[in-house]
């Protein structure tokens, strides 16, 4: 089967129209059982040349996403890097925690015109990050998307690598919290760590015995009520008891720049025009 190659062509449509800070978002660590949920936004000077093997970071090896990160960041205008804490993701539920994520990426920019967003629209979205264009498998189809999913995916795999450290036996450092065999059996012997998604059926159902042959995700299309009442209410701060302290964060990735941290906390203003 080949490989989709993404292509620039809906960012220089963007470019075309005038707007000149175009933010690819993605997002990674939706299906795993445990750790937070990351988002990435990724900013390209218009008119930019693709940095050769970048593509959706599911089909890249782990070497290959370690060699592409820092080219990524080196070449970008902007980067953004944001996330939703297992507290948030049990309290909103894993759909909205991913979208949380996402927005506090694009607000880490420092200014946007547009974002194109993998997959479907999201209810209410527009509202928090301005005008955007969802597109469906973007991560494949569109360069910058491939970007923030490289990166995204770069971050939130160090960051299951010091959590293996903290919590060893788990094997977390290979599996980044997928429901694996070696992660389930390890739950049945060791139990839960505060890093363990509670909401998520399938933990339940690894505890009881059961087979893991349903769906990880829950019911992602959430109500328009649930949508409705989330959006008219502040979004509040829930870090986790265990929750690694700024220092921590900051050590996760060191292509960070100097004082950033990935930081879980409430939305700043809106970052577009």
């Amino acid at each position: 089967m080949a490989v989709i190659v993404p292509t620039l062509r809906h960012e220089r449509r963007l470019w075309n129209a005038g707007h000149e800070r175009v933010a690819g978002v993605d997002e990674v660590g939706v299906a795993p059982t445990c750790g937070a949920v990351v988002a990435a936004a990724v900013i390209m000077k218009p008119g930019c040349h693709r940095i050769p093997g970048v593509r959706d970071s599911k089909t890249l090896s782990m070497a290959q996403r370690e060699k592409l990160a820092p080219l990524i960041r080196k070449r970008a205008v902007a980067i953004g890097v944001g996330a939703a804490s297992v507290r948030e993701i049990d309290q909103l539920n894993i759909y909205h925690a991913t979208h949380l994520a996402m927005r506090r990426a694009i607000a880490r920019l420092g200014g946007h015109d547009h974002v194109i967003v993998d997959g479907n629209r999201i209810v209410g979205f527009e509202g928090h990050v301005g005008p955007y264009t969802n597109i469906v498998d973007g991560d494949a189809k569109v360069y910058t998307i491939a970007c923030a999913s490289v990166v995204a995916k770069v971050v939130r795999d160090r960051m299951m690598a010091k959590l293996a450290a903290r919590y060893p036996g788990y094997g977390w450092e290979h599996n980044q919290g997928y429901a694996t065999r070696d992660h389930r059996d390890a739950i049945r012997a060791m139990g839960l760590t505060p890093f363990h998604r509670r909401s998520f059926l399938a933990l339940q159902r690894t505890l009881a015995g059961d087979q893991l042959d349903f769906d990880l995700l829950g019911d992602p299309a959430a109500s328009v009520d649930l949508h409705q009442r989330l959006e008219g209410e502040a979004v509040p701060v829930m870090v986790d008891d265990a929750m690694l302290d700024a220092a921590d964060l900051a050590a996760l990735d060191p292509f960070v720049d100097d004082g950033e941290t990935l930081a879980f906390e409430p939305d700043p203003a809106p970052a577009f025009a």
